[in-house]
């Protein structure tokens, strides 16, 4: 939609794009006045928008991409993710990253930022053995570029709506720290048993479920009522409901259809994903499940694994890819508390994770208002 009082360029004619590249392991340094960012270096915690941490420098008679430049992958698989982030201050970046820097005092570096986030960069990378960005065509989009003034005004709301989204977000890792805390509180640490509860075998207080992937071929056994769930659609929630995938009554025959509140274990690559089912459901070959005794509340019994996960981890063989077998998973060490402080300490969890759902619930209406901006202001 063109703007009265807005100019259109082409992305060539406001910015350049340039190429980093990739130091000799000796020439990096522990500590330095010049970061080095890798792509990798995208994913960590504090580099969601700005480009401020790493474990890797250079002195300072490298080459540097100026403060303010926009940076994101452009070889790789990891194009797909579409993160774009802007550099903290002068710094080099890696041979799979580009690095768009503005040629003109016309256009904030912000709003081009909120801008080129809004390119889905699926739609212009080169298949082959290793997908490549397409940069001429990337030159060639149309970026709006509204008097200064506008576009500054239009930086601050959708800062604070960025803004908005993140504290929420930090309030949902204080709730999971609080979880942890709680645990650690009630039981100890679950690792050592330092208060010295009973310990058996995950085998003698639940049942284990191993699963399986009906013919793919087959279309008589999809779409169908009957949730059937894998490892990726797994996050970080303690619950999980209606699956992306379903099965008819034919291709769930001969599976298990495990009950609510089965304790789902992902037991090959990614090891260690684990959720509480709300729904009955079947499950692929990638799980090993839990349906819990008497004994042990599903709650409490989540929460010892996630923080035991590292030890499960271990578990794994395999050449080609780590599982973790139907048989380390019966005979792994679990705590047993007295039930009724299992239950307590679900009953604690069930008040955070209603404060968690609130959260959650503000982040999404937050996040849809975001979207419709960014749709108002760039499509």
């Amino acid at each position: 939609m063109m703007r009265e009082g807005w100019t259109y360029k082409k992305l060539g004619e406001v910015a350049d794009i340039k190429s980093g590249y990739t130091p000799s392991s000796e020439e990096l340094l522990d500590n330095g006045a010049l970061p080095y960012f890798k792509v990798g270096d995208m994913n960590v915690e504090g580099n969601e928008k700005y480009l401020n941490h790493t474990s890797s420098f250079l002195d300072t008679s490298f080459k540097s991409y100026p403060q303010n430049s926009i940076v994101f992958p452009k070889n790789g698989a990891a194009i797909a993710t579409n993160k774009k982030r802007i550099l903290s201050k002068p710094s080099v970046v890696d041979l799979n990253t580009a690095v768009l820097i503005s040629k003109t005092n016309t256009i904030f570096t912000e709003f081009l930022y909120y801008w080129i986030c809004k390119v889905d960069f699926k739609n212009i990378t080169r298949r082959g053995t290793i997908p490549t960005l397409d940069i001429k065509t990337l030159m060639q989009f149309v970026v709006p570029v509204p008097p200064l003034s506008e576009q500054e005004r239009i930086v601050s709301e959708l800062d604070l709506l960025s803004s908005i989204i993140e504290k929420k977000k930090a309030q949902l890792k204080e709730y999971d720290k609080l979880a942890q805390s709680i645990f650690y509180d009630m039981f100890g640490d679950p690792v050592t048993n330092e208060k010295g509860w009973e310990v058996k075998k995950l085998g003698e207080i639940g049942t284990i479920i191993a699963g399986s992937t009906p013919s793919t071929n087959d279309k008589s056994n999809w779409d169908g009522d009957i949730n059937w769930v894998t490892p990726a659609e797994l996050g970080e929630q303690l619950y999980y409901g209606e699956t992306v995938r379903k099965l008819t009554e034919k291709g769930a025959k001969g599976l298990t259809i495990m009950p609510i509140g089965t304790l789902l274990l992902s037991s090959r690559a990614p090891i260690g994903k684990i959720a509480i089912t709300t729904v009955p459901m079947c499950c692929n070959q990638g799980f090993k499940n839990i349906v819990c005794g008497k004994r042990v509340n599903n709650v409490f019994l989540y929460f010892f694994l996630k923080y035991t996960m590292d030890l499960i981890h271990s578990l794994g063989r395999g050449a080609t890819f780590k599982e973790v077998s139907k048989s380390a998973i019966s005979t792994y060490l679990v705590l047993l508390p007295p039930l009724p402080l299992q239950q307590t300490f679900a009953s604690k969890i069930e008040a955070i994770e209603r404060q968690k759902a609130l959260i959650q619930q503000s982040i999404t209406e937050t996040e849809t208002l975001f979207n419709s901006r960014m749709d108002y202001y760039f499509d």
